[in-house]
């Protein structure tokens, strides 16, 4: 559950700047992933773009692919949006 949280949180930033620069379509998002530990454990590549193509379903993210870069340190940030 703790993937959907921060998947969720992901895409309301997504779709945030997506809407502020006028995308009509998202097609890749890359983030950096630190090790995020939520409720004694910490948070899978595997289980956030899963749960990222879920919440983006309906969106216009719906095509986006997620790509994760892991890195040190127990954060995340957005690196990049690409889009139309």
């Amino acid at each position: 559950m703790h993937d959907f949280h921060l998947a969720n949180q992901i895409l309301k930033t997504v779709l945030e700047y997506a809407e502020k620069n006028g995308f009509k379509n998202v097609s890749k998002v890359r983030i950096e992933l630190g090790s995020i530990i939520e409720h004694d454990e910490e948070i899978s590549p595997e289980n956030l773009i899963y749960n990222f193509k879920l919440l983006a379903e309906k969106t216009i993210a719906r095509d986006a692919k997620l790509e994760i870069n892991k890195i040190r340190g127990d954060s995340w940030r957005l690196l990049d949006i690409e889009g139309d």
